[in-house]
């Protein structure tokens, strides 16, 4: 199985899972909600932070543009809020300087082309493709065009979309994702297994992108051979936003990080073999026989 470099970070096999922070839309249109995130993404131990990037105008359809919502800006169209939760250029240049001086690889979902091309200017190591752009060919030629590596969720997608994206991408620097993309995911829904599938199926690098609320199964997932994975984060669950209510709390990202680092502690070779530390052990327990 290959292994993609992003950044200073080989991912793939025998390498320690790569694991992404998804700040997203969690900043809420907030620039110091986004350097606190970081800064918990950081001291939690991941190895970067994902963002989203869309241009509004292009992503949402037209049927739901003038639908009006309650939002921490007040009674506002969802147009109004997805155009205020969409950071620009200058705060885009400040996140990529607060990130490169606290040196932390970080990179974002596109869901268009021109957001493509603005998040070029930033020399992202790698883009993310989420599942919702799975089957979206023209959107799939033109961030494979960067040159840059990508991961690409698989999140309500059939193996033949799968099939076809990864025929449309080709499999150089490609890691996939398995996903399930239910916010949050109900734990019978995640069909872990299906992280095999995929790297039997494709013999590529596959990772894991967990919406459930927990923790165990984001673990599990890199006991189930997930060379990379990623989970929503936030201050706080309770916060307004689509998707904290899917995300982990400084708390439990914490945990993810530990646990997932003292699973890859603990699954050694595979070799059967005594160790020396049991040898008093059998001079004690098996002496007498």
């Amino acid at each position: 199985m290959s292994t993609v470099r992003i950044g200073n970070r080989l991912v793939g096999d025998d390498q320690p899972c790569f694991i992404i922070a998804e700040i997203g839309i969690n900043h809420n249109g907030d620039i110091d909600i986004a350097k606190k995130l970081i800064r918990v993404a950081i001291a939690c131990g991941c190895d970067a932070v994902k963002f989203q990037k869309r241009t509004p105008e292009l992503c949402v359809p037209m049927a739901q543009r003038s639908h009006m919502r309650d939002t921490p800006w007040g009674y506002i169209s969802y147009m109004e809020y997805r155009e205020k939760v969409e950071f620009n250029k200058e705060q885009y240049q400040e996140i990529d300087r607060y990130c490169r001086e606290e040196g932390v690889i970080w990179f974002a979902s596109c869901w268009d082309n021109p957001s493509v091309d603005f998040m070029e200017q930033f020399d992202s190591p790698c883009y993310k493709i989420a599942s919702a752009s799975l089957t979206s060919d023209d959107l799939l030629k033109h961030t494979r065009a960067t040159g840059k590596p990508l991961l690409l969720s698989t999140g309500m997608s059939t193996v033949e979309e799968i099939d076809h994206a990864v025929e449309v991408l080709g499999k150089d620097n490609l890691v996939l994702l398995h996903t399930v993309s239910t916010y949050p995911a109900k734990y019978e829904e995640l069909n872990l297994k299906a992280i095999a599938t995929l790297r039997n199926r494709y013999q590529l690098p596959i990772g894991y992108s967990g919406h459930e609320t927990g923790i165990a199964t984001t673990v599990a997932s890199v006991a189930l051979g997930a060379c990379t994975v990623e989970r929503h984060i936030t201050l706080d669950r309770a916060m307004w936003g689509s998707d904290h209510a899917a995300s982990l709390e400084p708390t439990g990202l914490t945990r993810v990080c530990r646990d997932i680092r003292l699973l890859e502690s603990s699954m050694g070779t595979g070799e059967k073999r005594v160790l020396e530390r049991e040898k008093p052990i059998i001079a004690r327990l098996r002496g007498a026989n």
